[in-house]
């Protein structure tokens, strides 16, 4: 941890989006061997070709430094990158800011605005709103093709706006290909290319061992609120009140700040064809942990939910509300404000 780093701790930086640093990395293997400590290579999916670099630096005996490689896309999507690092690397996700890094209390403007520093610190919403506006085009038209990857900046933009509006439903690939004209094979890269670079996320189904016919699909949501609101094209918060999404937004806005404490390795939903669901079931310390999203000042149990409790034999059930108060609904199911579940959570080590 760098945390408990030695306060004497050689520490090297290396911004790949600069061009003196892209020029010191010109023999990449002749420039790191030499350093001592902590190497920080940012942005590396600019420059895929350290990979094999760096497991011959990890497999020196001595081990004379240690690499934290920071990055804005999967190491799977990166072209190039397929030289292997297994039990060479530890993988930490890392998001925008999280509630409970920003506190409760701003609750409101942390779901509104998202969780991408720039936006969540703008001095108003307009400015905030332009934030984001930017980074579409940045991603679309200068991350993206940096990845290797050649696809319109506009086709891209109309895909991930029409993958807004499925948010918090189960996806419907087809359907997706149908409306933007394209095959399905092709919707699917472009699903696979916004999951890698952490802007959308597949919630994947649970299966239980039931006579009952359960939803094998996976759901979507876009991984932070404030872009979300973007490409719903939603003017300001008090539109969000009325908005269709709302709930949507809610549940996708509530699912990240718990996956932030709990981790998303073990992390889905259930559904079956007869009706029953379950918005999360998370397995995390040693319990199974069901979660329901009722963007609702007064929630109440439901029958679908009585019966996931008992068919996934869950340990607690949590409605998640916007409310001022949490409160138990039977011995087993609690409506809970999202910050008092934030902090009864307990964290990954």
């Amino acid at each position: 941890m760098l945390a408990e780093a030695s306060p004497d701790l050689e520490i090297h930086h290396f911004d790949l989006e600069s061009p003196a640093d892209l020029a010191r990395l010109t023999n990449p293997e002749l420039a790191l061997s030499p350093l001592r400590g902590l190497i920080i290579l940012d942005e590396i999916q600019r420059m895929p070709g350290l990979y094999p670099v760096l497991r011959v630096l990890a497999d020196r005996p001595d081990l004379p430094a240690r690499f934290l490689i920071l990055g804005s896309a999967s190491p799977a999507l990166v072209e190039g990158a397929s030289e292997s690092l297994a039990g060479r690397i530890s993988f930490i996700d890392v998001s925008g800011f999280s509630l409970s890094e920003v506190g409760t209390g701003h609750l409101a403007e942390r779901w509104w605005r998202g969780g991408f520093p720039r936006a969540y610190l703008a001095r108003d919403d307009k400015t905030a709103r332009q934030w984001h506006e930017d980074f579409f085009r940045t991603f679309l038209e200068r991350d993206i093709p940096q990845l290797g990857i050649s696809i319109p900046a506009t086709t891209l933009r109309r895909f991930w706006t029409m993958v807004a509006h499925y948010h918090g439903q189960i996806l419907q690939l087809s359907e997706l290909a149908r409306s933007l004209g394209t095959s399905e094979p092709t919707a699917r890269r472009y699903l696979d290319i916004l999951c890698g670079t952490y802007v959308v996320r597949q919630l994947p189904p649970w299966f239980e061992n039931l006579k009952k016919r359960q939803v094998k699909a996976p759901k979507v949501y876009i991984r932070d609120s404030g872009i979300l609101h973007a490409l719903l094209n939603i003017p300001d918060a008090v539109a969000l009140e009325s908005h269709p999404k709302l709930g949507a937004s809610w549940e996708g806005f509530a699912i990240e700040q718990i996956l932030s404490i709990t981790g998303d390795r073990e992390a889905y939903f259930w559904a079956t064809h007869g009706g029953a669901e379950l918005d999360l079931l998370v397995f995390h310390a040693g319990e199974r942990l069901g979660f329901e999203f009722k963007y609702s000042e007064k929630p109440s149990t439901s029958k679908s939910m009585h019966i996931a409790a008992s068919d996934l034999g869950l340990d607690h059930l949590y409605v998640v509300h916007p409310g001022k108060h949490s409160f138990p609904l039977t011995e087993t199911i609690t409506a809970s404000t999202l910050a008092d579940l934030l902090d009864l959570l307990t964290p990954l080590p």
